[in-house]
């Protein structure tokens, strides 16, 4: 008797959120947690204003490539566009384009993608070019939930590859543009 009610109760909020909450609330906590963080993140690498937006600051090679810019006296003219000024430029773009692309929920599943690997070569970059402690490295299955690279951005990478698997659901822009192609 438990198990029928059980099971009736939760197959029902089951069947009535399966096709749109779980997407909605993984960009809607994206969006929470980690939207204003990586905007904030990608407007310390491009200057001020409109025209700004066009141009990457030295600042972003330093945080980006931090022993390459060591390596050149921070002089980032001393760089070769490829790889070093293209991975710079990809990165701070991205930094801008995929956080709003999984709010908004069109390419949710490409952008998911991209954003998992900057979050990975993030925290390569934190580890091995910024010297980051072991603290902030942090323990898997420590008692200690707080270290920033491999307990959060766990979380992070989990929160994308739902997104990634399952997509952005019903309330969302590739949800919509689906549709309309089916038509």
């Amino acid at each position: 008797m438990w198990a029928r009610a059980h099971n009736a109760v939760f197959g029902g909020i089951h069947k009535a959120t399966a096709e749109w909450l779980p997407g909605f609330l993984a960009r809607f906590i994206f969006a929470a947690v980690l939207l204003k963080y990586y905007l904030n993140s990608a407007q310390t690498k491009v200057g001020d204003g409109v025209a700004g937006f066009f141009t990457i600051d030295d600042g972003a090679f330093v945080q980006i490539l931090p022993k390459a810019m060591e390596q050149v006296g921070y002089d980032s003219t001393q760089l070769a566009f490829f790889p070093e000024k293209l991975m710079v430029y990809a990165g701070t773009y991205a930094e801008f384009i995929l956080p709003v692309l999984i709010v908004i929920g069109l390419f949710t599943r490409i952008a998911a993608i991209g954003m998992i690997v900057f979050v990975l070569v993030q925290s390569i970059v934190d580890i091995v070019g910024h010297h980051a402690d072991a603290e902030t490295i942090g323990a898997w299955f420590d008692r200690l939930p707080g270290s920033t690279i491999l307990d959060q951005r766990s979380l992070w990478v989990f929160l994308l590859l739902y997104l990634v698997v399952y997509g952005a659901g019903k309330i969302s822009l590739d949800h919509l543009f689906a549709g309309r192609r089916s038509e």
